[in-house]
């Protein structure tokens, strides 16, 4: 079968025929994010000349990987950071590219806002294309990138991307089969937490017409106030004036290296709103954040006052949920009644209350600790 070939609003583009369906990968949404640009609002492509190819994954976010010794996250999360500029691209299946009016489907990945990509084999749209679906799946930029809240660059960045994305996607959609007026935005875990954002958000408003929001919800986001302790804490790590200009002096490796310090339980970094909440319950400190033009308030508090009410919501959670991060790690084997106490204390004021209302009889206080904060992190607020 001859390799399809699409013309975008950038350019044309060459991608593969495999499994019965038309494949491309790893074409960009959006200009590398690179010198300067890396702390700057997503930005068009550069159009191109002649055909590009979209035969193999393109480069991924720059971060780092962090599993568990017994848990395998890669097929999830990928294998980690595919170097390279473009990373700022999209994968796509469609049934053919001369259908026409075929619903599109969107995937944002989830990896704690600091991880993740569109290349891990979970993701393949094959069979969706097989059911008649145009299926794409983007990269975004993630952790001091995408989520930080620096002096002299937009806030919000990761969700910027993902906004500039669905652009993209409304343009092109028709090129390859797809219906623009008929996009559902999909995810996972923190991909369903932005998910969760946008909908709430002016800016992604009329981008998309249906959300999937998987293991996620709105309220996950920071007060700027709180996010600049964040900021403060990485320029402590960087040795650096915690603005545009001194994180830009800094390599992306260096970059990485004090986010994962920062990532780590002991770094001792108190992010509480004023009502004692730890929003994130302690999984990331990267979050994101409202009070700026993409998310003016709380996005539970913009939902309440009707934004979104446009959008067909789907959303849920799994039983036991918090099992993925305590199992694996020993928690619910190892932690005693006052461990348990102090790991909920840091991010839930009534930690003692909620924990002797999960407390069943047999249970050890691991247990008890992660039946509570499934709820806490995921049920709950879905």
């Amino acid at each position: 079968m001859t390799d399809p070939v699409v013309i975008t609003q950038s350019g044309a583009v060459r991608g593969r025929a495999v499994g019965g369906v038309a494949r491309f990968l790893g074409g960009p949404y959006a200009a590398a994010p690179v010198g300067a640009a890396q702390f700057e609002a997503p930005r068009p492509p550069a159009p191109w000349q002649g055909e590009r190819d979209a035969g193999d994954y393109g480069p991924t976010a720059p971060q780092v990987v962090r599993g568990f010794a017994e848990l395998d996250l890669t097929p999830l999360v990928g294998s980690g950071w595919g170097r390279g500029d473009d990373y700022l691209n999209l994968t796509i299946w469609t049934p053919a590219v001369g259908a026409r009016g075929l619903p599109v489907m969107l995937f944002v990945h989830g990896g704690a806002f600091v991880a993740g990509s569109n290349t891990p084999g979970v993701y393949d749209g094959t069979a969706f294309a097989r059911s008649g679906v145009v299926l794409m799946a983007i990269n975004y930029r993630m952790g001091i990138e995408g989520f930080t809240v620096i002096a002299g660059a937009p806030t919000n960045i990761g969700l910027r991307d993902q906004i500039a994305a669905l652009h993209w996607a409304r343009a092109n959609a028709a090129a390859f089969g797809g219906d623009p007026d008929n996009i559902t935005i999909f995810g996972e875990s923190a991909g369903a937490m932005t998910i969760a954002d946008l909908i709430a958000s002016p800016l992604a408003k009329g981008l998309f017409r249906r959300a999937i929001v998987q293991s996620g919800h709105g309220q996950m986001t920071r007060s700027m106030a709180v996010a600049k302790k964040l900021t403060a804490r990485l320029g402590k790590l960087l040795a650096i004036r915690p603005d545009v200009k001194g994180f830009q002096s800094r390599t992306v490796e260096a970059r990485l290296a004090a986010l994962d310090k920062a990532q780590l339980p002991t770094a001792r970094l108190d992010l509480r709103e004023a009502d004692g909440f730890e929003r994130a319950y302690g999984l990331s400190r990267f979050l994101p954040v409202h009070g700026d033009d993409v998310l003016p308030e709380p996005p539970l508090q913009l939902l309440a006052k009707g934004a979104g009410r446009d959008v067909d919501l789907l959303i849920g959670a799994n039983t036991e949920e918090m099992n993925i991060y305590f199992v694996p790690t020993g928690v619910t084997k190892k932690l005693n009644g006052l461990l348990a106490w102090l790991v909920l204390r840091a991010s839930q004021p009534h930690a003692a209350k909620v924990l002797k209302a999960y407390r069943q009889k047999g249970d050890r206080p691991g247990v008890t600790l992660a039946k509570a904060m499934t709820d806490l992190v995921f049920r709950l607020p879905a």
